[in-house]
């Protein structure tokens, strides 16, 4: 497996991701706006893959919602944490970069997905120069029809992060075989701009018909 930047952390930053969200939790914050969206662009009942799945917020929400998740985390403590705290979530370890149809079948899980769930900065703490060959795999397990849903920092992110330019992930996805259909800033669909991104992207076929969304800040 490759390192990753998230490997690379001090074990106690590594801590404070699971702390942080148990205390946004605590606080009543609202840390499902993922799930929402996610849920919003996929059929009912779908196969949903929440990749980089941490702790299994986010697949448990969808799981929550009649979703058939299953989730790929490569850090054993967080998958051993998310498998303790949502049993009924399904959690395949492996490196993203590395994830195959054939070892997902090996897991008894699905090889093709309606939706694919990449957010919390997972893009931006991949092994350096895995971004593409990350991004080929995800592509490779999307169904025909399917969306892929990405939300990462572009600049000033996690520690230890990448800075990632809107301009070279739309360049890696498309090398990947992947077009963006829409670009937002939130995941409630604020005006793209500042330094996050949301963006949901699909096979690049008959771009005539399926033109690029960017969500644009109003002219006053």
């Amino acid at each position: 497996m490759n390192e990753t930047r998230w490997d690379r952390l001090p074990a106690a930053t590594r801590q404070r991701f699971g702390q942080r969200f148990a205390e946004l939790t605590a606080r009543g914050a609202d840390i499902d706006g993922e799930a929402r969206l996610a849920d919003a662009l996929a059929p009912r009942g779908a196969t949903i893959l929440d990749a980089g799945s941490g702790l299994g917020r986010v697949g448990a929400a969808l799981a929550a919602r009649g979703h058939a998740v299953t989730a790929v985390e490569k850090d054993p403590v967080l998958a051993a944490e998310s498998r303790q705290t949502h049993p009924d979530l399904t959690v395949v370890e492996a490196d993203l970069a590395e994830l195959t149809p054939e070892l997902l079948r090996a897991a008894g899980r699905p090889a093709e997905y309606d939706i694919i769930v990449v957010v919390g900065n997972v893009l931006i703490l991949l092994a350096e120069g895995t971004e593409r060959a990350t991004l080929n795999r995800l592509g490779a397990l999307l169904a025909s029809e399917g969306r892929i849903l990405a939300g990462f920092h572009l600049a000033a992110g996690a520690p230890g992060s990448r800075v990632y330019p809107f301009a070279e992930f739309e360049a890696d996805a498309v090398t990947a075989g992947l077009r963006v259909e829409l670009h937002a800033s939130t995941f409630d669909l604020r005006p793209a701009g500042g330094d996050f991104a949301v963006v949901v992207l699909s096979h690049a076929t008959d771009p005539a018909t399926r033109p690029c969304a960017v969500v644009q800040r109003p002219v006053r």
